[in-house]
């Protein structure tokens, strides 16, 4: 997700890849800081952010010449700490994207995405949020939809953290905090994350469990990477 990742981000069309046709709002004035549960399925720290592949992995399907196969499958559970969208409000609104960036992501191009809209969102709401989404992930996906389903569970405590779609039987993320030298978290500061201009800092948080649980791209892993992040965007960080 981040040295090659955001290399090939600036050759990827100008407009969001997350929009799709017909749905994005009307230009607005707008701004979102928002707070990610996130996991994936590569060890600590996820090396995508320095590398134009996944880590590999052992296991059947598209195998590489020595045995394994690169990707990084996914959970991104956002929670809008405070936001706007013209006059559309944002503030606590969730969405989540499950996704696997692929075996190589050097040209900014992704495999798959499902970006699920929390049930209690208005329409406004999600086509505020989908257009947002496209200036997080301005990227190309071989395949991407949206869909919906009840987040019905985004917390964070003083040791790690939850969020569960429909109350996990969709996908579910539990994080544990990882113990410094001292009782502060373990951040990791100035990396870029995705196309937010901004982060307060990647809290390292090995997952105990990160579930995608729907359709034929199910998946599960235990022990591998997670974190939490606050980013924070606006309009005017754009130039359209």
């Amino acid at each position: 997700m981040r040295y090659m990742l955001v290399a090939g981000l600036a050759a990827v069309a100008a407009v969001p890849a997350f929009v799709l046709s017909g749905t994005e709002p009307a230009k607005a004035e707008w701004a979102v800081n928002a707070t990610a549960i996130e996991a994936c399925s590569c060890p600590m720290f996820c090396q995508c952010y320095f590398n134009s592949k996944p880590a590999a992995h052992g296991g059947s399907g598209e195998h590489h010449h020595d045995g394994s196969q690169h990707f990084c499958r996914a959970n991104l559970a956002y929670r809008i700490n405070k936001g706007h969208y013209g006059s559309t409000k944002l503030d606590g609104a969730k969405f989540w994207v499950a996704t696997d960036l692929g075996g190589d992501f050097s040209k900014g191009e992704m495999d798959w995405g499902v970006l699920y809209f929390d049930k209690a969102l208005s329409q406004a709401q999600r086509d505020a949020i989908a257009s947002v989404a496209g200036r997080i992930f301005p990227v190309k996906w071989q395949s991407f939809q949206t869909a919906e389903a009840s987040i019905d569970k985004w917390e964070i405590t003083p040791t790690g953290a939850v969020a569960l779609m429909d109350g996990g039987k969709t996908a579910e993320v539990r994080l544990r905090k990882f113990q410094g030298m001292t009782g502060e978290p373990v951040v990791i500061r100035n990396l870029k994350y995705w196309g937010a201009p901004r982060n307060d800092g990647f809290i390292m948080a090995p997952n105990e469990v990160e579930a995608y649980r729907v359709g034929p791209k199910a998946f599960e892993f235990k022990g591998t990477n997670g974190f939490l992040i606050t980013i924070d965007l606006n309009s005017n960080d754009f130039a359209s």
